[in-house]
């Protein structure tokens, strides 16, 4: 019952969002999920992934996302962190809020709130880490 950890650090382009993706499917199929389940949590990777270029560091290319993965016997926990100026969440709209539904940005949280079963944010003055959390189920978490 050993713990399988990848990390790397990205630039900030989005370019680089396709291997955080990649990584991410590779990490949950290993653990075991299905192929809806791992489309989901590479879903997730990806949008906080761009979050982390676009709104994070906003494209400065002297700015990192660092990646972290890390598979146990009950979960699949994936750390994003940029180095931005930090997220301040109380400030992210509402996709589902009626003056929000026709507008085609905002919904990288929600979505990354829908696929995993954790979701932490924590904001510093020197970038925003992203936790996400999904737990293994079935004869994975056995292994």
């Amino acid at each position: 019952m050993s713990a399988n950890r990848v990390s790397y650090t990205l630039d900030s382009t989005l370019e680089t969002v396709n291997s955080a993706e990649d990584t991410a499917g590779r990490m949950a199929a290993e653990a075991g999920f299905d192929d809806e389940e791992i489309m989901k949590i590479s879903m997730a990777v990806r949008e906080a992934a761009v979050n982390a270029v676009l709104h994070g560091n906003a494209y400065d290319p002297t700015k990192k996302v660092t990646l972290a993965f890390e598979r146990t016997a009950r979960d699949l926990i994936i750390v994003i962190r940029d180095q931005g100026k930090g997220l301040d969440a109380s400030r992210i709209p509402d996709p589902l809020a009626p003056e929000n539904l026709l507008k085609t940005s905002g919904r990288g949280i929600f979505l990354i709130r829908s696929f995993m079963d954790v979701v932490e944010i924590h904001p510093s003055k020197t970038g925003t880490e992203l936790r996400m959390i999904k737990h293994v189920h079935g004869s994975a978490a056995d292994s």
